[in-house]
């Protein structure tokens, strides 16, 4: 991961005129209305281009349970977004025409992504709309926020039998991997004609396993980027008969990482984390870390959402186990790395199964705090970031982190009540489907 002190802006959308044409010449058939979920899924409508055009431009009704369910899209109640008590209604989709796009594989397609409303105002535990938060408190700090994403997925073979990784051994900075080759030109080309930048494709350490490295860029459009190629990806591995699994660990022994790239920039385009080795931490970076390593812990179903989050977090396998930083440390929750204008803070706590949108939520609002209070990091980590019995160690699993977030003043007060609450809630959706079903380990442990 680079970056530059021009970091690359993302492609021009597409404006409601040039649709307009495009429609007229019967270029463009179908708009596809999208909502980023809770999951990071992108869902929605797929609607006539012409009518929307015409008479649908001001918004789209959809049902609300679309922000109160969970992976297998049960409807779910004790929101109080929606739910059985208030009937499951309807919330209003208003498209934000700077995220147009034509869709690659399907001709004739363009994606809109949508910002859910209530009366006239945008739904404050939408992800993307709790991401603009953070950001506008950034930037009323001052700072613009830059991001990169690095994703990792393990890709099977599907059979009757069972899945497969897609090639049975560590293929890590291969350049030479039969197995993978078709795949990842196939992926290339996709991300390309989706107009999404990326820095990098390589197969990665474990059976199976691809990472992404997208172009720097600026944090709302990255996680724009990222949660249509993450919709692609799963697309074309579906079209060829294999399953891309965003999962933190698919296997057990097996992690795979979100982890963001995020450095703070003036609004005139200057870097604000320019760092060199010989010297110290300039002081933003250093309330920045601090704020990160003190707010992390409060904010962990945000970036770790799941059950299989935390079976990732094991020690010596590259994802932290103690909210720890250090310099160019991959065992540490935060990662100073980079040099001069391309200095940045790698925050590695997030896995594949993270919400991009919700991760870099949780990431900025500590960040923020960390910059609003002045605050002071501990020591950076010099040595074994899993043997530092000093730092707060990340949570055991998904019920202390729930546990801790929905109490905490910290993260009430920085994200509001109301987000709690709703995160909250679908934490402990998660982990009422796994305190209720049977799983194949108990089932191998237990019938002799």
């Amino acid at each position: 991961m680079t970056t530059t002190d021009t970091p690359p802006r993302p492609p021009e959308p597409l404006s409601r005129e040039a649709l307009t044409k495009l429609v007229a010449s019967r270029d463009l058939t179908e708009v596809m209305l999208a909502v980023p979920d809770m999951q990071g899924r992108l869902q929605g409508k797929v609607l006539n281009a012409d009518v929307f055009l015409e008479r649908l431009t001001d918004g789209v009704e959809m049902c609300a349970y679309l922000l109160a369910t969970d992976i297998d899209m049960t409807p779910l109640d004790g929101f109080a977004l929606t739910g059985w008590e208030q009937g499951f209604g309807d919330f209003l989709v208003r498209p934000d025409w700077s995220t147009t796009r034509l869709l690659p594989g399907r001709p004739g397609t363009a994606l809109v992504l949508g910002t859910p409303h209530a009366g006239c105002r945008p739904l404050e535990v939408t992800p993307r709309r709790m991401l603009q938060t953070q950001l506008d408190r950034m930037r009323a700090l001052g700072y613009l926020v830059k991001v990169g994403v690095e994703s990792e997925f393990v890709l099977y073979e599907q059979s009757p039998e069972a899945l497969k990784p897609a090639w049975g051994h560590n293929l890590d900075y291969a350049l030479h991997h039969p197995p993978a080759a078709d795949f990842l030109r196939r992926l290339s080309d996709v991300l390309h004609e989706a107009g999404i930048r990326y820095e990098a494709l390589k197969t990665e350490g474990a059976p199976g396993q691809v990472e992404v490295s997208l172009a720097y860029t600026d944090a709302l459009a990255a996680c724009d980027d990222y949660t249509l190629y993450r919709h692609l990806a799963l697309e074309l591995a579906q079209r060829h008969d294999r399953a891309a699994a965003f999962m933190a660990a698919p296997e057990t022994g097996v992690g795979s990482g979100l982890h963001l790239h995020l450095s703070l920039w003036t609004p005139a385009g200057e870097p604000a984390f320019i760092w060199h080795e010989q010297q110290g931490l300039p002081t933003l970076m250093e309330q920045a870390i601090a704020g990160l390593v003190s707010g992390l812990p409060h904010l962990a179903p945000l970036y770790a959402p799941t059950v299989n989050s935390y079976k990732r977090y094991r020690s010596h396998s590259f994802a932290p186990t103690r909210y720890t930083w250090g310099t160019d440390h991959r065992g540490c929750a935060i990662r100073v790395t980079g040099h001069g204008v391309g200095a940045r803070l790698e925050v590695r706590l997030a896995g594949a199964d993270a919400n991009a949108y919700l991760a870099l939520t949780a990431y900025l609002a500590a960040l923020t705090d960390g910059i609003d209070n002045a605050l002071a990091p501990p020591p950076p980590c010099a040595h074994d970031a899993y043997q530092d019995t000093q730092a707060i160690p990340v949570h055991r699993d998904l019920a202390q982190a729930v546990q801790y977030f929905q109490h905490s003043t910290f993260a009430n007060n920085l994200l509001s009540e109301d987000v709690v609450r709703h995160y909250a809630r679908a934490a402990q959706s998660e982990l009422d489907c796994y305190r209720t079903h049977v799983t194949d380990l108990e089932r191998h442990r237990g019938i002799r």
